[in-house]
């Protein structure tokens, strides 16, 4: 457990590293240009609170967080950011059959019509490999 409390800065520094390491530099710039007021806020939120805190937490590597993201994200059904946290993935070292691994355990757990879009979703994103 993190007994350090940091400022607000530090974690939207913090936080814009560490996304821009999972996610790059391409998907945190259209995000940061696609940027309104109504957006503005959120969009801090998650540099601060997700990448910053969670994701930059010593607990877990990246590869582990993205197994976590993954399972996560094929139980909710969130699809478009399903999507994103694939290319994540691999940028955070899990191989194309790892991810079939995950999105295996992912049908006993989170059901198989889940899983059968969460394959579909990875072949779209990381080809036949």
């Amino acid at each position: 457990m993190t007994t350090d409390p940091l400022d607000d800065e530090t974690r939207r520094s913090q936080g814009m590293t560490v996304r821009r390491a999972v996610l790059g530099d391409a998907h945190v710039d259209r995000a940061v240009e696609g940027t309104t007021p109504l957006t503005a806020d959120f969009q801090d939120f998650i540099t601060r609170y997700a990448w910053g805190d969670v994701w930059s937490r010593p607990g877990l590597d990246r590869r582990s967080r993205s197994v976590a993201v993954l399972t996560a994200l094929i139980a909710l059904g969130h699809h478009e950011e399903l999507a994103m946290h694939l290319r994540a993935a691999v940028t955070n070292g899990l191989t194309h059959d790892e991810i079939a691994e995950v999105i295996l355990q992912s049908a006993i757990y989170c059901g198989v019509p889940a899983a059968n879009t969460a394959f579909r979703i990875a072949k779209d994103v990381l080809g036949d490999a």
